[in-house]
């Protein structure tokens, strides 16, 4: 086993920790990446949109050995803080359970760390500038080409396994075999994109807001969101329409984009006087969903983490999905050993229905944080929610299965927290929460656990 080689397309976060985790199996393994070295060079600017860490993510580092490093790069958010039009702030908490938290993360800064365990390692080696052009399924061998040298050359592996993103190559090869895989390919846009701004630090590197919380504007249609970084800023997100009176479209001079900030986020204005020349600097990026399937190809060839299942950012979800790709993955591993076609079936029928359940996951809580955040029904169900989280240690909401829950499958937690919303929704319509009794409520949602998942 240990003599065999593995191709790794994509040297982002997925691939770069699958790397590592097989690199520690013993295997040889070569890891190209399309982009420069981002530890020697400057990435694009405008499209880093901060990462939300949590139970699954970390669950695959600590495999890695990595997670005491990681969480040292991470800050705590305990909560939204919703600001309101009228400048009021409300904070609602990701759980009832002191421990339970996401934390913000940079993507640059969490990539690096991992490059620089994958090129500790003698037996994985970094390519860079190695763009995959092509990939023989049947022979694990790709075609790269050097976009400095234009050289062009081929490796071959025991096996190519594609994490270079939604765009990804290794899945277009898979495409292409239309007949012999009777490949599925769905690729839907949202009518939203997304534009990054910042809010720079305050006297002596503090936080000009509250440090450990993920703030969100909720305006209906649009939104903005940020997430703290280390050095006292915030990454700042703004989630838009393209079209419309107040699209990206439509915001085409200084003068528009200054009405339309000053009339929907007047309180963010103090904190970022540089919002207009930044907005005209920083690029509109698009939001997507990408959904496949099969993975695989003769045991030779497997798409993983973005490539397989890119989904919107609106749960935190996406780079703990593919983190967890690596996880399962290698638990299976300790199964199969180096039975490619085995290992590569099992993985891709454990793994398809969880990331379609976080892919529509995902599409719900972006409409969630757009509009109901502030949605009075909404605002008393997730009060309902704390006090019972807080009550009750077997209980959790949909949103704590999905991110506090990293051994429930995604699936099984979409299916169970939009029954327990649906129920809860229903409980609080015309209702003090005080007045509720916790025990009938959790009486009810045992019956609802009780019955099977479909």
């Amino acid at each position: 086993m240990k003599n065999k080689k593995i191709i790794i397309v994509g040297a982002g976060l997925c691939g770069t920790l699958l790397a590592i985790r097989m690199g520690q199996r013993g295997f040889e393994v070569h890891l190209h990446e399309k982009r420069p070295d981002m530890r020697k060079e400057s990435v694009d600017a405008g499209r880093s949109i901060n990462l939300a860490l949590s139970s699954r993510g970390l669950k695959a580092l600590a495999k890695a050995g990595m997670e005491a490093d990681i969480r040292k790069s991470c800050i705590p958010m305990r909560g939204r803080m919703i600001h309101t039009l009228e400048g009021e702030q409300r904070f609602s908490p990701y759980s009832g359970r002191a421990d339970e938290y996401i934390n913000s993360v940079s993507r640059w800064g969490l990539n690096v760390q991992l490059l620089e365990k994958a090129d500790e390692m003698e037996n994985v080696k970094l390519f860079f500038n190695s763009h995959c052009q092509e990939v023989d399924l049947e022979h694990a061998t790709a075609t790269f080409r050097n976009s400095k040298t234009t050289e062009i050359w081929q490796d071959k592996g025991a096996v190519v396994i594609g994490t270079d993103g939604a765009g990804s190559v290794v899945r277009r090869s898979l495409m292409g075999r239309t007949t012999d895989l009777l490949f599925n390919y769905s690729q839907n846009f949202l009518r939203h994109g997304y534009k990054e701004l910042t809010i720079y630090p305050g006297d002596g590197g503090s936080h000009r807001i509250e440090k450990n919380a993920l703030h969100i504007w909720p305006r209906g249609s649009f939104m903005i969101i940020a997430l703290p970084n280390l050095d006292g800023s915030f990454t700042v997100t703004m989630f838009h329409p393209f079209g419309g009176d107040y699209g990206f479209d439509a915001l085409t001079s200084e003068e528009k984009v200054k009405d339309f900030f000053e009339t929907n986020f007047s309180t963010l204005i103090p904190h970022m006087p540089h919002y207009v020349e930044e907005y005209f600097k920083n690029p509109v990026g698009s939001l997507g969903t990408i959904k496949c399937y099969p993975w695989q190809a003769y045991g030779k060839a497997l798409v993983m983490g973005d490539a397989a299942h890119a989904i919107v950012p609106f749960y935190g979800q996406g780079m703990n999905a593919s983190f967890e790709d690596v996880r399962v993955f290698d638990d299976l591993m300790e199964e199969t050993g180096d039975n490619w076609s085995v290992l590569f079936e099992r993985f891709q029928d454990m793994r398809v229905d969880n990331a379609n359940a976080i892919a529509d996951l995902a599409i719900d809580n972006f409409h969630e944080m757009q509009d109901k955040v502030a949605d009075p029904t909404f605002v008393k169900k997730r009060q309902l929610e704390m006090k019972l989280e807080q009550t009750f240690d077997d209980y959790y909401s949909k949103y704590s299965l999905v991110t506090f829950k990293p051994d429930m499958p995604y699936a099984k937690a979409m299916e169970l927290g939009r029954r327990q919303d649906e129920l809860l929704l229903k409980m609080v319509e015309g209702i003090d929460v005080e007045a509720i009794d916790l025990n009938k409520v959790m009486d009810e949602i045992s019956q609802l656990h009780s019955t099977p998942v479909a």
